[in-house]
């Protein structure tokens, strides 16, 4: 290879590097404040969560309409990132819900998509699933007020009849390094889909570890002014805080995981130059001995 060209790889690396090392800059801010929203989320959605599983064993929740088990499509709220560049992320989501899918019995004719985020949209919808709707661009600074958007969209479904049952997808944080693909069932609404929630919620080890875990809870309650008023509020409430929280989750699970793609690659630039100059170093090497060479030999000859 010319000298050239090596050095124009060697300048083309440098680039790429730089590059890297900004968007590792820049994930690594949006990360901490991600990860910060995700965990202090945490102690205010397993509480809310455990407000209905203690209420769970009153007779209005289980004859509730969000609590009914019946057969019908299933509604799939599939969170991923809208940008790439952020290592294995969305295809382990992707690749964990078709798993749960098939393990459901479901295919694509009894299943609706709702994606937040490009990359999961895109996927389903080019293999023929039904995506209803694909919001992209969804800020990390949302609210739990502003995601009522899809939290209506799937009560609506689920009312007209169109779905009767309700997962959602996502990649939960557990640390920096670390991100585990999750489907959960926020649809029906049963004592069992809402304690594996708090379990997926709660982390193990942390300031927000055991939230709620050695609670005494009364077998009783007195409610005002009835339960029938405050399960109709409740409910809608609390589907809202599951969707809410699997998409804070699924934002410091991206940031995490490009800062850590970022560095990985910005790594593997530098050492990619320094290998290109090394060889580099040799190429020079190797021409300036030839020319020596061939000036001792026509010193020789003219001799």
């Amino acid at each position: 290879m010319a000298l050239k060209h090596i050095k124009l790889k060697i300048i083309s690396v440098k680039k790429t590097s730089t590059v890297t090392r900004a968007m590792e800059a820049v994930s690594a801010v949006k990360m901490r404040k991600a990860q910060e929203r995700a965990l202090g989320g945490r102690a205010y959605a397993a509480a809310a969560l455990t407000i209905l599983e203690r209420l769970s064993s009153a007779q209005e929740v289980k004859v509730h309409p969000l609590a009914q088990q019946k057969d019908g499509k299933t509604l799939v709220v599939l969170i991923t990132s809208d940008k790439g560049l952020a290592g294995a992320l969305n295809s382990n989501v992707i690749r964990t819900t078709e798993r749960e899918l098939q393990a459901r019995g479901l295919n694509k004719d009894n299943v609706i998509m709702i994606a937040l985020g490009r990359r999961g949209g895109d996927y389903f919808l080019n293999r023929g699933y039904v995506v209803r709707a694909k919001h992209e661009n969804v800020s990390d600074s949302i609210s739990e007020e502003e995601m009522r958007f899809v939290t209506d969209t799937v009560l609506a479904m689920h009312a007209s009849g169109e779905i009767t049952s309700c997962l959602v997808a996502y990649m939960n944080f557990l640390s920096t390094f670390e991100q585990k693909p999750a489907v959960r069932q926020i649809l029906p609404l049963t004592p069992g889909t809402i304690r594996e929630m708090v379990a997926g919620i709660v982390p193990a080890k942390g300031k927000y570890a055991g939230i709620g875990a050695n609670e005494h809870h009364p077998s009783t309650y007195t409610i005002e002014p009835d339960v029938e008023s405050i399960i109709e509020v409740l409910m809608p409430r609390l589907l809202n805080i599951a969707v809410y929280h699997g998409l804070l989750e699924a934002k410091a699970s991206e940031h995490s995981a490009r800062m850590v793609a970022m560095k990985s690659a910005t790594d593997k630039a530098r050492e990619m130059a320094k290998m290109l100059t090394r060889k580099f170093n040799k190429v020079r090497q190797a021409a300036i001995t030839r020319e020596v060479s061939e000036i001792t030999s026509g010193i020789e000859a003219m001799k």
